[in-house]
């Protein structure tokens, strides 16, 4: 089964197109919340005698491990998705070319 049609006819075609757009979202959402992470524990370590810094750092720290944890458990849902409904063929079709 591909998942490239227009029209969504069934709900497998349904759930391919929403599993494409979560394949693609995914990676990009990582590293924003990698990126959240590492500038809480820059700002944790580099503020380390301004408490107030430090208790900024440690928020985003928290709110980057949430947003990764997330992250993960989207993916290894879409991974349960998958092989539920027996999708093999998960291309993500191409944007608008110029």
């Amino acid at each position: 089964m591909t998942c490239s049609g227009t029209t969504i006819a069934s709900f497998k075609d349904f759930l391919c197109q929403i599993i494409n757009i979560l394949n693609s979202a995914i990676p990009v959402l990582l590293t924003l919340a990698t990126v959240v992470f590492l500038w809480g524990v820059i700002q944790f370590i580099y503020n380390a005698d301004n408490e107030k810094k430090r208790k900024d750092g440690r928020a985003f720290i928290i709110y980057g491990l949430i947003g990764l944890f997330v992250i993960v458990s989207m993916w290894g849902l879409v991974g349960v998705l998958l092989s539920t409904f027996s999708i093999t063929d998960t291309t993500i079709p191409s944007g608008p070319a110029i």
